[in-house]
């Protein structure tokens, strides 16, 4: 018997059967076409139950007794160099969850950091215990007033009242302590969360296609859904219109593309729920708007929705469990709720039964396939970012750069260029030849950790979070400012072409920008906007990326960065033993920490030149790091090498801090600017801060701000001084100065107390260094042994020639130099360590 079809609006979702008859047929269509499918639990529980049964009957087809897709019901696309299997289908239109990792809010979310996912559990939990005690102020409250309004001659009566008030007290005390711990979490945090990563989806150790989430508290997974959906939207609200009230009036008019992911949520009892839902790649401000049509938060389909928002009819009792997992169960209690709302007469126009009745099914494009698994997440976010690169909807500046400069990896990453522009720019990585080129997209673009960058560290040196993000920061300025190279000697009167080398036409297509000789000061600052907001990214605090504004200019734009290739550890003992170039080298590693501390030291340039005192003194980045070369090189007042080595040790350790700073003696620390504020005022000392060094490096009581940061390293100093003050007459001088022995070129002779001072304080450093290299070159020759050893072994097996007599005395003579320079420098040693006796 025939069962009339039903004209409610809003589907019901399919049985079981259907399911499987889905399952079987995407599985078989897969197989046809050599790409891999998605687990088939995630067909079962993400893709079927958010399909109408008609919907799956449409499009499944029978082929020689093989369930399988119909033609016009997918389409095969090439992205990059992978192939994606898209099904085309309309589902449920509150199926479907915006993606957390849209790239319009890209500047809302911070590295993924351990610490940071540690710190995001301990701010739910201080937002739980702030409601906890807000809620106890509030009765604590009314208990007080109750009292104080009571009439009656008790002879309690003010005992009672006094001790309801002090109750209110303590409940009030305890609101400010919890919200104040809360803003010092929110602070160590950067005000930002830590951005979800995504991986391919694993089923009996291969790689499917889909993607799942690590596992989370049911709080924090609530706080986190929560915290993505809040920023889309404010993201959503630079649009002409309301996209909500477009969708109700006029329904969606186009696709979105949609992926099967995985939430796995622990519950408070310990068990794991590992929920498979629809999330939104391209379309998610479509995919969020329709859900506020239909009155559903995001939160509630990824961790479970209560029983009470989609009741059953009063017929009917709802089940024991308080939250509902099955997405076809949400589904079909969604749309008889709004099927039954909507056909009572009394039903108003803003009810959602009938304001979503032109999106209760959208039309969408579900991945269901791909060539490879791993790199599915990559590949779907490159098509987001195009996406909306290529729209007409309002960008987010800061957003904007970062998909640019994720555009620009990927562009280095399909001209094959990623790996050799690396190995080019880390001449001394242990193992640049093994590189993990998905996982260095991710790290550079912090959508994954920095370990993949690992093989770029040099040989023998100490992998460490900060050490990482050096490498992460020097191969964004690599890729943002590539060399070229030198420039060759005319050999003619001819006109010739600039060679710009394999790297810098990857940044020119890709930016879109003029001709090599056409770079001026405009393309400079473009570019530096770029590099500012991609190192931004590597960092909890995320200082203004226009600080960065003058730190590279025309000829680093057009020739390159120019980068000092030794790692942090070299340039912190060369600046020790008095290295200049290393100190400068240390400077500029320093640039990105000093703009992105939670007290930044470099800020945009701003003030007056003409008027300090009304407006500021102006300062740009280039002045504040000059004055911090300077301070090294020709010193200043109560500046001493000390404390410019504490400085900066702490400066560039300061981002991965798991505690606020804490000093030897325990006082309390308070920022240096803030000496004569309210306590009330002060600023909250939170993880990431730097203790202000003294003249022996060793940690004051204050914490270093731009107020200390300026005291110390004005901008005067970085002013030359003019030549006419050396010729000012003799009474204007210091008579200190006026008896000081001078040198036969007029120069004040160093003080030899000074000098031996000096040496002392540096030799240690310099010692290290030889040390550092000596090993270097053991290795080296250890490395060169066995290299000819095997060649020999492969020789004679083989029974090959051998090679040419000439060369090999090349070779021989080559080897014999470098024998003799070093037992000439074995002799050196010798005597140096009979002088160290004598010092």
């Amino acid at each position: 018997m025939a069962v009339k079809r039903s004209d409610d609006i809003y589907p019901q979702i399919g049985n079981a059967l259907w399911g499987d008859r889905l399952a079987d047929a995407i599985e078989n269509t897969c197989a046809d076409h050599g790409v891999v499918p998605p687990p088939r639990q995630a067909i079962l529980e993400g893709l079927a139950a958010a399909l109408p049964d008609t919907e799956i009957k449409a499009l499944i087809a029978t082929l020689r007794g093989r369930k399988v897709l119909k033609p016009n019901a997918y389409r095969l696309v090439q992205a990059d160099d992978e192939q994606v299997l898209l099904l085309t289908c309309d589902v449920h239109g509150a199926a479907v969850v915006p993606w957390d990792l849209n790239d319009r809010t890209a500047v809302c979310w911070s590295s993924p950091a351990p610490e940071a996912s540690q710190r995001v559990e301990d701010l739910v939990a201080a937002e739980l215990a702030l409601q906890d005690a807000t809620k106890n102020a509030k009765s604590t409250e009314k208990e007080r007033e109750a009292l104080r309004r009571t009439p009656g001659d008790d002879t309690y009566a003010p005992q009672a009242l006094a001790a309801a008030t002090q109750k209110h007290q303590d409940a009030v005390r305890r609101v400010h302590e919890l919200e104040s711990e809360k803003h010092a979490l929110l602070s160590a945090l950067g005000h930002r969360r830590p951005r979800p990563v995504v991986r391919a989806v694993q089923e009996d150790g291969q790689p499917k296609a889909a993607l799942s989430l690590a596992e989370q508290p049911y709080a924090v997974a609530v706080h986190m859904q929560r915290y993505a959906a809040d920023n889309l939207e404010r993201a959503g609200k630079t649009r002409g219109y309301d996209l909500a009230e477009s969708l109700a009036d006029a329904g969606q008019l186009s696709k979105g593309m949609n992926v099967l992911q995985q939430w796995q949520i622990t519950d408070s009892d310990g068990t794991v729920s590992k929920l498979w839902r629809l999330a939104a790649v391209t379309g998610n401000n479509r995919a969020l708007a329709r859900l506020k049509v239909f009155r559903v938060r995001p939160e509630h389909l990824v961790t479970g929705m209560p029983q009470s928002l989609v009741p059953m009819p009063k017929d009917k009792k709802d089940g024991p469990e308080p939250l509902l997992l099955s997405l076809r169960e949400i589904l079909n209690r969604l749309s008889a709720r709004l099927n039954r709302d909507g056909a009572k007469p009394e039903t108003e126009a803003t009810d959602p039964s009938l304001r979503a009745a032109k999106i209760a099914t959208v039309s969408a494009e579900i991945v269901i396939g791909c060539t490879k698994p791993e790199a599915l997440e990559h590949v779907l976010r490159a098509l987001n970012v195009n996406d909306h690169l290529r729209g007409i909807q309002p960008y987010d500046e800061d957003a904007r750069l970062i998909a640019l400069f994720a555009t620009l990896v990927d562009a280095y990453a399909r001209e094959s260029l990623l790996a050799d522009a690396l190995a080019e720019a880390f001449p001394d990585a242990r193992a640049a030849d093994l590189l993990d080129l998905t996982g260095v997209r991710d790290a550079l673009t912090v959508n994954g950790p920095l370990e993949p960058l690992e093989p770029l560290v040099p040989a023998g040196a100490d992998v460490s979070p900060v050490v990482l993000r050096d490498v992460a920061v020097r191969a964004i300025t690599a890729l943002v400012f590539p060399g070229i190279p030198p420039e060759t000697p005319q050999k003619t009167n001819g006109r010739t072409v600039r060679d710009t080398g394999r790297f810098w036409p990857v940044v020119r297509g890709t930016l879109q920008e003029p001709a090599w000789s056409q770079i001026r000061a405009k393309t400079a600052e473009a570019r530096t906007r770029l590099w500012s907001a991609a190192v931004a990214q590597l960092f909890v605090h995320r200082g203004n990326i226009l600080s960065a504004l003058g730190l590279f200019g025309p000829t680093e734009t057009r020739e390159g960065a120019g980068q000092d290739p030794r790692p942090l550890t070299e340039l912190f003992l060369g600046a020790e033993a008095g290295d200049a170039a290393a100190w400068a080298s240390l400077v500029q590693r320093m640039a990105p920490a000093l703009i992105h501390a939670p007290q930044p030291f470099i800020t945009p340039g701003q003030g007056s030149e003409a008027g300090a005192g009304r407006k500021g003194v102006r300062r740009t980045p280039k002045s504040a790091l000059a004055a911090l070369t300077l301070a090294y090189t020709a010193g200043a007042p109560g500046v001493s090498r000390a404390l410019l080595l504490a400085f900066a040790k702490t400066v560039l350790e300061h981002p991965d801090a798991p505690r606020p700073p804490e000093p030897d003696d325990g006082t309390p620390l308070i920022c240096y600017g803030e000496q004569h504020w309210a306590e009330a005022d002060q600023t909250a000392i939170t993880s990431g801060m730097v203790i202000a060094p003294d003249a022996d490096g060793r940690p004051t009581r204050y914490v270093a701000d731009k107020a200390w940061f300026d005291e110390l390293f004005p901008v005067d100093l970085g002013i030359p001084v003019p030549e006419s003050s050396a010729n000012a007459p003799a009474g204007a001088r210091n008579t200190a100065d006026a008896s000081a022995v001078t040198t036969t070129h007029g120069e004040a002779a160093a003080d030899p107390r000074d000098q031996l001072a000096t040496l002392r304080r540096e030799l240690p450093a310099r010692v290290e260094l030889v040390e550092g290299s000596y090993l270097k070159a053991v290795d080296a020759a250890h490395t060169l042994m066995t290299d000819f050893e095997e060649a020999h072994r492969l020789r004679v097996r083989l029974g090959e020639e051998p090679l040419p007599a000439q060369q090999r005395i090349e070779w021989m003579e080559k080897l014999a130099k470098v024998r003799a320079a070093a037992q000439a420098s074995v002799t050196t040693l010798e005597q140096v360590e009979a002088l160290i006796l004598k010092v």
